[in-house]
């Protein structure tokens, strides 16, 4: 699957989606993109920028949802052009793919909407490359149905994105077998280890996290040789808006990646092996 000038696919070098949780200004969003842009060029890690516009499925009624979407394509639009990089944001409501798309070059479904039929159709429609997150609720097989739901809407650009799948309450868990199962659907394979380390509810009226995993487990998703990481970072953690429990300090990225990229390329430089 073609992007600019780079491919994403489990077989290529790995692709970063990074960037941050939700749009909280124009400035701060700048900041972590040239942050990621320089880490990227340095280290030739292909990048798409993240961020955005509403969070509709924040936990408390009193939780910030972001700029909203027209504001919030103004900034990433202005990422775009700025950094020369693709994008990608989180639609809601079928009404806002046709917009989106025409700013972003991969349209995201979050993990509690990926089985609305209404909102698959209309991504599917804009011909963007859609991801969808593997809902908390879903075996990785179930994702079957999510890719010909797609498909049969005309849009076979799909990628795939793994979260971890709820295990009793307040809890979030990965099962690294999900890597090898939805490559098998023929789709790239993204690993989305910020949300992974979610304790969805655990704050009460927000989610908490354990960002102090986050290099062993993005590690252990990149060790399953799949197309990229999903990964959220932020110049104050304990400061964001939005997961930042979860969040990678933006000061250690460039060594994190430095670490991720090498284990991407000592994994697909190995010869597999068939076992039956």
């Amino acid at each position: 699957m073609k992007l600019r000038n780079f491919e994403i696919d489990n077989n290529k070098p790995m692709v970063l989606m990074g960037g941050m949780n939700v749009l909280e200004s124009r400035d701060l969003a700048m900041e972590v993109a040239e942050r990621f842009k320089e880490v990227s060029l340095k280290h030739n890690i292909n990048y798409i920028f993240k961020g955005s516009f509403d969070k509709a499925n924040r936990s408390s009624i009193k939780s910030f949802r972001g700029p909203g979407m027209e504001e919030g394509l103004k900034i990433l639009q202005e990422i775009s052009n700025t950094f020369d990089i693709p994008v990608i944001t989180d639609i809601h409501e079928p009404n806002q793919a046709e917009p989106v798309s025409e700013i972003c070059e991969v349209i995201q479904i979050p993990a509690f909407l990926a089985r609305q039929t209404d909102l698959v159709n209309a991504a599917a429609k804009t011909k963007s490359i859609i991801q969808f997150k593997k809902p908390q609720f879903l075996s990785a097989p179930e994702m079957s149905n999510i890719v010909e739901k797609c498909s049969s809407a005309g849009n076979s650009q799909i990628t795939l994105c793994e979260r971890g799948n709820s295990f009793g309450y307040n809890n979030l868990v990965v099962d690294t077998l999900n890597f090898q199962i939805l490559k098998k659907l023929s789709k790239p394979v993204i690993f989305d280890v910020t949300h992974s380390l979610q304790l969805p509810g655990g704050l009460g009226s927000a989610t908490g996290g354990r960002r102090e995993y986050v290099l062993s487990l993005a590690k252990a998703g990149i060790s399953q040789s799949i197309a990229g990481l999903f990964l959220e970072a932020h110049p104050t953690p304990d400061k964001a808006m939005c997961d930042g429990p979860c969040a990678l300090p933006l000061s250690i990225l460039e060594e994190f990646m430095k670490q991720i990229k090498d284990l991407d390329e000592f994994v697909k430089n190995q010869n597999d092996l068939e076992i039956t």
